[in-house]
């Protein structure tokens, strides 16, 4: 079997694990580009592409990889009390530590020094993730409305409401803003969290975010320009 690597890595506003959608497409204004390695950097391999309006990636969960691993795993969703077999989740922690997203395909940037760059919406890979292939999504073939969902069809999901006040946001795009309200509106704190006196923080578009969640609302207390980007 010949050695599987990379193809491209993914340029996206997630600079840790914390605060990354914990499914594609639910935070839909999240844009990033996806930058082919220097050998892959050819534009006939993404002629066409540009027909498709939604692609798969598959990647690595490079934070996530481990020597061992373990038959069952413990979902957020669940509460962190369940145990449930790995291949019954979309856990990081599993065999091959591999991942699997469907995005949308934006558009197809052919450019001088970085080759084809794909623009896309949606994504839940953390900055400078690894992808090991890119497939165009089929509508007759990979949409299953009537699909069931296990115990994700069984637990509730309610969306936070987000305080984001205009004066902590000097400096901020519009769709940035956008999307940060639409990362937090999905409660990036770990499901078994409620604490409403802790402050959260992660790093998200060269911006350091914190804030507070109490009961369904959360409020972000400040916005600083990360120190990398100074």
């Amino acid at each position: 079997m010949s050695e599987v690597k990379p193809i491209a890595r993914i340029h996206s506003p997630f600079k840790t694990k914390f605060g990354i959608p914990r499914q594609s497409g639910v935070a839909e204004a999240v844009r990033a580009e996806i930058v082919f390695e220097p050998e892959y950097r050819n534009t006939d391999a993404v002629r066409g592409l540009d027909e498709y309006s939604h692609i798969w990636l598959i990647w690595q969960f490079s934070e996530a990889v481990r020597d061992t691993w373990s038959p069952t795993v413990r979902p957020p969703r669940l509460g962190g009390n369940v145990h449930v077999g790995v291949f019954a989740t979309r856990s990081p922690f599993r065999p091959n530590s591999l991942g699997l997203s469907s995005v949308e395909l934006e558009k197809v940037e052919l450019t001088p020094d970085r080759g084809p760059v794909l623009h896309i919406k949606g994504a839940d890979l953390m900055d400078g993730t690894p992808i090991f292939d890119i497939k165009p999504y089929i509508t007759y073939a990979d949409s299953h409305p009537d699909a069931t969902g296990g115990f994700t069809s069984k637990t509730e999901f309610h969306a936070l409401n987000v305080s984001l006040p205009d004066t902590l946001c000097g400096g901020m795009d519009e769709n940035t803003k956008m999307a940060l309200v639409q990362v937090l509106s999905n409660d990036p704190r770990p499901q078994y969290h409620d604490d409403p006196e802790r402050v959260y923080g992660f790093g998200f578009a060269g911006f350091e975010v914190k804030f507070k969640v109490y009961g369904n609302n959360l409020t972000v207390i400040d916005i600083k320009l990360s120190l990398i980007h100074i």
